[in-house]
């Protein structure tokens, strides 16, 4: 039985095409991201089924079992087994053939998981948050700015699978950039894994100066000479999408330390090097997530600042005018009190005097808030 035969029985699939045929659609379009809507060519959850050996990708007629145990015994390589969003039922099978541990089946097949790292006997289970920007035009209140996957990596002697849940973080590009560098390969599966981590990571970059292109803008957007009537809600989804960003990015600290330090046998230690430097390019994602919530957070109580200041000066020009307009309606309000002995109500110029007077108090009023800056 061939692998791809194999692969139809071990997930219970009928509808499962052969491998050989999607490695030329693969060749063909190197760059296709296969997760949705299809989610695969395969006509199910296996993405793709490889196995290298000396550092180069093989053909393979034998059944997966088979090609595990070959691999095994003459070392020196592995197979990759990818999957997108398998159900148990498809997953059921490759458990069972990759002694793969019960509970790390749950959480690669239910997902949303935090990242992390479990050992189980001589098998490595780790789990990595994609993360992906989204383009926008304009940033709103209601902007989705980052959306977030999964990759969970089972990593075992002589084999490497990875579950992969989103729409986004697809590896082909990666396995790609893998062969190309066959001396990599001849490491193990432990490269596969750090090559995952270090991918992870990057995007984490990509996405952290898409953000802080938003920050900017908003930054911009509050500091300008209307800035109080800027909307600061497009300030709290940032800090909402950057909780966002700090849930696939601050827990993956510990597995990567203890990757690049605690003894492991899936791991060899030159491969550790490798991962000290993912885990550097982490710290600096955890910086500037940080610096960015502390940006936000001084953006949006300047804004608040900005509103309050417009605010009492709106209060100040009522105050002036309300004052200037104080003055004549004092004065109508006396002559319009109908007593019959009042002063000047038969004079012949007492109107125009009492309009001059008038005139000439709001006249000074309004000139004294404009010096003091009321008006």
């Amino acid at each position: 039985m061939s692998m791809a035969g194999n692969l139809r029985k071990v997930t219970g699939l009928s509808k499962v095409g052969g491998l050989r045929k999607v490695a030329r659609l693969a060749r063909r379009r190197p760059r296709v991201d296969l997760s949705h809507p299809a989610r695969s060519p395969l006509g199910s959850s296996v993405v793709n089924c490889v196995t290298y050996q000396d550092g180069a990708r093989v053909p393979v007629s034998e059944d997966v079992a088979d090609a595990l145990q070959r691999v095994r015994k003459r070392r020196g390589g592995f197979v990759w087994l990818g999957l997108h969003e398998p159900t148990d039922d498809e997953f059921a099978g490759i458990a069972e053939l990759f002694d793969l541990h019960p509970l790390a089946v749950e959480d690669a097949v239910e997902a949303h998981q935090r990242p992390k790292l479990e050992r189980y006997d001589d098998t490595l289970f780790a789990v990595f948050k994609t993360v992906c920007y989204i383009e926008h035009e304009e940033l709103t209140s209601t902007s989705e700015v980052v959306e977030t996957g999964e990759i969970m990596v089972f990593t075992g002697h002589g084999f490497v699978i990875t579950v992969r849940h989103g729409r986004h973080g697809s590896l082909g590009p990666l396995r790609e950039e893998l062969e190309s560098d066959a001396e990599q390969l001849t490491k193990g599966p432990a490269v596969v894994l750090h090559a995952i981590a270090d991918h992870v990571v990057d995007d984490y970059l990509s996405v952290i100066d898409s953000v802080q292109e938003d920050i900017d803008e908003v930054e911009t957007d509050v500091f300008a000479e209307n800035g109080a009537r800027a909307d600061p809600g497009r300030i709290y989804q940032l800090k909402r999408e950057l909780l966002e960003l700090k849930r696939a990015v601050v827990p993956l600290s510990r597995p990567l330390e203890e990757l690049a330090t605690a003894p492991i046998r899936v791991v060899a230690p030159e491969i550790q090097a490798y991962f000290r430097d993912v885990a550097d390019h982490l710290l600096r994602v955890k910086e500037q997530l940080f610096a960015f919530d502390e940006l936000l957070n001084s953006i949006l109580q300047a804004h608040l600042a900005q509103v309050t200041v417009a605010q009492n000066e709106d209060m100040r020009k009522i105050t002036a005018w309300a004052a200037i307009i104080a003055v004549p309606t004092m004065v109508c309000g006396v002559y319009g009190m109908n007593f019959e002995h009042m002063p000047e109500l038969r004079w012949t110029f007492g109107y125009p005097l009492v309009l001059a007077v008038i005139s000439v108090a709001c006249v000074v009023l309004h000139r004294g808030f404009r010096r003091n800056g009321w008006l």
